[in-house]
């Protein structure tokens, strides 16, 4: 027998899943990853919508003679805490598509 999908079941469930994308990336903006480098002499943090929202730096790292060597740093803690963000982005996007039936599209 050839089943024909239900379009209003299709519809629902995608409807369904757009409400579900905006609740998990409105909780994501609202959540804060943090980075480190230099053994934690840098500290950088972001939200995951993301936005950087908070660098700290150590006086001790602080040396006019190596600007390269404290910027590397920034961009490894700001590196660090956006992968953060971007992990549990994946983790949690991840599983919003498990609830579709795209069985029944293929049908």
């Amino acid at each position: 027998m050839d089943q024909q999908p239900d379009m209003r079941q299709i519809m629902q469930q995608a409807q369904q899943m757009q409400e579900q994308l905006a609740k998990t990336q409105a909780e994501l903006a609202e959540r804060r990853f943090e980075g480190s480098a230099g053994g934690g002499m840098v500290t950088a943090v972001v939200t995951g919508g993301p936005e950087l929202v908070e660098i700290k730096i150590s006086p001790q790292v602080v040396d006019a003679d190596d600007v390269e060597m404290l910027e590397d740093l920034v961009i490894a803690a700001v590196r660090q805490a956006m992968e953060a963000a971007v992990e549990a982005a994946n983790s949690q996007l991840g599983g919003l598509a498990d609830g579709l039936d795209l069985g029944t599209l293929l049908g």
